[in-house]
């Protein structure tokens, strides 16, 4: 175990905990942390990281044990109170890996509150490796400094969440025939709560057009003259949102 002669807050290190976080509360360390703390960022006892758990806002945490793969965490205090996560849904069909976890860590950081995995006619077969993908959305938050962890939920096939949609919330489909109006349009007169659809490499079959334009919550929209890949076309859909209708406003 190192001790530092001198300790120095190093608080651009962020950590998501599961612990309850209050002033002194203690806080055991994952394998996976302590051994990052310890082996990558060579931090000392008594040196500060940040951490939140997604209820209790963020915290100023000092570390108190750390070594042979373990380590403790005394609770300081509190730097930023709990704030509510953008009501945006983002419903991405089933994918390659690498794309599918670049939809992932990007989705986190562009603040999605919920990221529905979704099974098309000609989406990825291959079903998603969930506990991966939630390492991922973990690490996106801890860095680009939110207060919550975004949900990722298990597959659901697209006629199923069409039939148990939730009332009130307004499906955005992004649709590479460009029949729609152009999402900023689109967005012009959007209201919160919403929810981002992207469609797999191949799109969406002629049975899932119909499905959608027969409902009376979809809204198709274009995201411009170039036909983008699936993963190109989350992030430019959730940077539009978050720019029109979401809290970049703020």
């Amino acid at each position: 175990m190192r001790h530092s002669r001198v300790p120095q807050a190093r608080e651009r290190i962020r950590l998501y905990v599961e612990a309850p976080l209050a002033h002194g509360a203690a806080v055991d360390l994952s394998a996976v942390q302590a051994r990052y703390l310890d082996a990558v960022r060579r931090l000392m006892v008594g040196e500060s990281v940040l951490v939140f758990n997604g209820r209790d806002g963020e915290w100023r945490a000092s570390l108190a044990t750390l070594g042979h793969g373990k380590g403790k965490l005394a609770v300081d205090e509190q730097t930023r109170g709990q704030s509510g996560a953008t009501d945006l849904w983002l419903l991405q069909a089933l994918i390659k890996r690498g794309p599918m976890e670049l939809v992932i860590e990007k989705a986190a950081e562009l603040g999605a509150a919920c990221i529905q995995l979704v099974t098309t006619e000609y989406s990825q077969r291959r079903g998603a490796n969930m506990r991966r993908l939630r390492t991922i959305a973990i690490a996106a938050a801890e860095q680009c400094g939110r207060l919550d962890i975004p949900v990722i939920a298990e597959a659901v096939s697209l006629p199923d969440i069409l039939a148990d949609w939730p009332q009130g919330r307004r499906l955005i489909h992004c649709d590479e025939s460009r029949a729609g109006p152009p999402m900023n349009e689109a967005l012009a007169a959007a209201s919160a709560p919403a929810a981002i659809l992207i469609g797999p490499e191949g799109g969406f079959s002629p049975d899932e057009q119909a499905a959608l334009a027969a409902t009376t919550f979809a809204t198709p929209v274009s995201l411009g003259p170039r036909i983008l890949r699936a993963e190109t076309a989350a992030l430019a859909a959730l940077t539009l949102w978050q720019a029109l209708a979401g809290d970049w406003r703020a």
